[in-house]
């Protein structure tokens, strides 16, 4: 074998657990000798880790493949040896059909199957192409290599950990329970080893992910189900971790105790992400979400009476087929309503194999523009109220890596907001307490307390 450091470029798409497969592929391709570079050209493996969701995912994929195929080209021309792998949610749902059309591709993994990539790659070196889009029966985390210290310090403050994936809901527009499978949940001992290295190494925000994180149900080291909510209870007591968040959560799925531990869990971060959708319940029905706007509503106040300072951030879906302009005034309404910090919405775009893209009465593409115009204003509005208000107050910010300018540090406030200010950078990994002094157009700008010790709990 060669012994020069082979190289390994992933581009991820989409959504945050994609961002936490893709490192997890990385210490997995670390054990055979990979080092991750940045810089795709001088990658000996090429991985394009993507994601379904977004419009016209497949054809930005087939693109991007095209121009790799040309690297790979000049590469191989050059005596070095180059591999392209597909991975993650198009790569599951697409299968066969990418190498059918871009015959460069060596290796096409489903997002279950990452774990396994040593052995897939070897099998490619015959210049065969392989397709692994199977829901194992084992389970891909006990099977994943662990990221060495020194790794985990370079990525950040920040870590995601993955709680949960797949999902039983079957919303109409929604690919995730054909390319991710169905619910399960990781048990609660090897997601709580997960987080003690972390937490060992420097991490001191964990953001746990699932694609519906709030139906978690682990199974406990007492041999009984564990709620999201005492999952986080148990997180919460390893030395180190600061901060904990969620995401993404759905509107049936916040439950008493998980309300309970927002309330009193010092840790838990009072930002939710809590996707609606749309503001008619005659197209939440036509959704499958399966639940009503009363429902929401309801769900809102309850959550606020549980944590008053309780920031919120939504989806949003306009255009969805059949969708009046009465219907969509009523998302307009909600959303005035509830008044969210921030919001993902989207256009409509059908997703070959759900239940929506057979659906009629296709809502006209200028339609769908104005009314997406429309909604972000008004979310954008409220995004810069939020922000605005937080003038003149003082606020923890876990303050993560230098700042923009010479002597400046930047962090985030519980809220996610962005602050920067004038402060040493012994700061870095600690919480200190700022007065916000001004407000700019994506972050804040604050001044450092006369003390700078860890902000108490």
């Amino acid at each position: 074998m060669d012994d020069r450091k082979r190289k390994v470029f992933v581009k991820s798409y989409g959504c945050q657990m994609n961002v936490y497969d893709a490192t997890r592929m990385t210490d997995v391709l670390a054990g055979e000798g990979y080092e991750e570079t940045t810089a795709m050209e001088s990658a000996d493996l090429i991985v394009l880790n993507t994601c379904h969701i977004r419009e016209h995912a497949s054809e930005k994929v087939f693109s991007e493949l095209g121009k790799i195929r040309l690297l790979k080209q000049e590469r191989v021309a050059s005596g070095l040896d180059t591999k392209i792998a597909v991975a993650g949610c198009v790569a599951q749902a697409e299968g066969a059909e990418i190498l059918r059309r871009q015959s460069a591709v060596d290796l096409v993994v489903g997002p279950q199957n990452y774990h396994r990539l040593p052995e897939l790659l070897r099998r490619t070196d015959n210049g065969a192409s392989v397709i692994d889009t199977e829901f194992p029966l084992e389970d891909k985390f006990d099977h994943l290599a662990h990221p060495t210290a020194d790794k985990i310090r370079a990525r950040g403050l920040n870590a995601f950990v993955t709680v949960q994936e797949g999902c039983d809901k079957f919303c109409t527009f929604c690919v995730v329970p054909y390319t991710r499978g169905a619910e399960v949940s990781r048990p609660v001992r090897q997601i709580v080893e997960e987080v003690e290295r972390l937490a060992a190494s420097g991490v001191r925000e964990v953001s746990l992910l699932g694609q519906n994180v709030n139906a978690y149900h682990g199974e406990g080291p007492d041999g009984a189900v564990w709620s999201l909510a005492r999952l986080a209870t148990r997180i919460a007591q390893i030395p180190g971790v600061a901060r904990i968040r969620y995401t993404t959560s759905h509107p049936n799925d916040m439950t008493d105790d998980l309300l309970q531990a927002h309330r009193d869990l010092p840790q838990f971060m009072p930002f939710l992400h809590l996707p609606v959708q749309s503001g008619s319940d005659r197209i939440l029905a036509q959704m499958n979400r399966k639940h009503s706007v009363a429902d929401y509503l309801r769900q809102i106040e309850r959550i606020r009476a549980a944590r008053p300072d309780m920031a919120l951030s939504s989806d949003f879906i306009v255009g969805f087929p059949g969708e009046t302009d009465a219907e969509f005034e009523d998302t307009l309404r909600l959303i005035e309503e509830v008044k969210f910090a921030s919001a993902y919405f989207f256009k409509y775009s059908a997703r070959p194999g759900t239940p929506a893209s057979t659906m009629g009465d296709h809502v006209p593409e200028e339609v769908k523009v104005e009314r997406l115009a429309r909604l972000k204003a008004l979310v954008d509005g409220q995004r810069d109220a939020f922000n605005a208000a937080m003038l003149g107050q003082t606020v923890d910010v876990l303050f993560e890596k230098p700042g923009r300018r010479p002597g400046q540090i930047g962090g985030k406030t519980p809220w996610l907001h962005a602050v920067h200010v004038d402060g040493p950078k012994e700061l870095i990994g600690q919480i200190a307490s700022a007065r916000i002094i001004e407000v700019g157009v994506n972050s804040l700008y604050g001044r450092l307390n006369d003390s700078h010790t860890e902000a108490s709990h």
